[in-house]
């Protein structure tokens, strides 16, 4: 009788393993090939399972997505529409060795997708629900001064994402990009407009 193998869980492994190339080689090195070495498969099981390189690269998006989302529903649920942002955005900072390596592939998924539409267009949807989201938290919370909703939205996402890059930089310590969004957060959510 033939070994049963579940479709998703080997995508999920060669995803896995897409995620480690990328973040130690940077996507436009990641190769059928370089993805099979270190997944510990052959070339042509990766070809069965992803047709072609943009395919692999949409699906480790998801894995990302998936990650983050566990993440999230780990431990108790934030309370109140700050909390539910504020736990989000955290997911994003490289603070952890997971999100370290997210954040290396998050960086290098934005060069790969500056010539790739399928890839753009991803990451275009995936960043437009983030910040619709956001604002509809920022919204909810109805404090008296607050930012209006999608551009609290929109500058909290851009400072994640340019935190995400000095932490990995090294130019400021994880600490210190927790405080830097900590204070956002409040001026999105409370301090009068100027």
């Amino acid at each position: 009788m033939p070994k049963q193998v579940d479709p998703h869980s080997r995508r999920t492994l060669l995803a896995d393993a897409l995620l480690r190339v990328a973040a130690s080689r940077g996507l436009m090195d990641v190769s059928l090939r370089h993805v099979a070495a270190e997944a510990g498969v052959t070339a042509g099981m990766v070809q069965h399972y992803f047709r072609t390189k943009d395919e692999m690269m949409v699906f480790a998006l998801d894995v990302v997505a998936a990650r983050v989302q566990a993440r999230l529903e780990e431990g108790p649920a934030p309370d109140g529409p700050r909390a539910r942002v504020r736990a989000l955005l955290v997911q994003l900072l490289p603070v952890d060795a997971d999100r370290e390596l997210e954040g290396r592939v998050a960086i290098a998924f934005h060069a790969y997708a500056a010539t790739r539409p399928a890839v753009a267009a991803r990451l275009r949807e995936d960043a437009r629900r983030m910040r619709e989201a956001i604002a509809a938290e920022v919204a909810a919370a109805g404090a008296p001064g607050a930012l209006d909703p999608q551009r609290a939205a929109t500058g909290l996402v851009s400072l994640v994402e340019g935190l995400a890059i000095h932490v990995l930089g090294g130019h400021v310590d994880a600490d210190h990009a927790l405080a830097t969004l900590e204070g956002h957060l409040d001026l999105a959510f409370a301090l009068p407009r100027l």
